[in-house]
């Protein structure tokens, strides 16, 4: 699946849950969340469980979270990029400019 069919597939995914509707400050701290769920799952995988309510996983399990998480992130991503008519090939246009200027 390329880019433009992703960003497509998201929109309508959220559109039939009814998602697209909230408002995007509550899209942002999906987001925010989504996030810390990734520091959770990395943590998982550079230090190991620290917690009584965590069970240990193994490597494998630790890394289809993190995907998994990862996923979570893009996904408000391009809810968020789609709510203001941005690509997703405009973002990573924009940053690899972006980051060969640093060059």
């Amino acid at each position: 699946m390329d880019l433009n069919q992703f960003q497509k597939f998201v929109e309508a995914y959220y559109a039939k849950k009814g998602w697209l509707d909230l408002n995007i400050f509550i899209r942002i701290g999906f987001l925010s969340e989504e996030t810390g769920e990734v520091a959770r799952a990395i943590r998982a995988l550079e230090i190991g469980r620290d917690r009584a309510d965590e069970t240990v996983k193994s490597y494998d399990e630790n890394i289809q979270n993190l995907t998994e998480e990862l996923g979570d992130v893009l996904g408000n991503i391009v809810v968020i990029a789609n709510k203001y008519n941005i690509a997703l090939e405009d973002i990573f246009t924009a940053h690899q400019q972006k980051l060969e200027n640093r060059m």
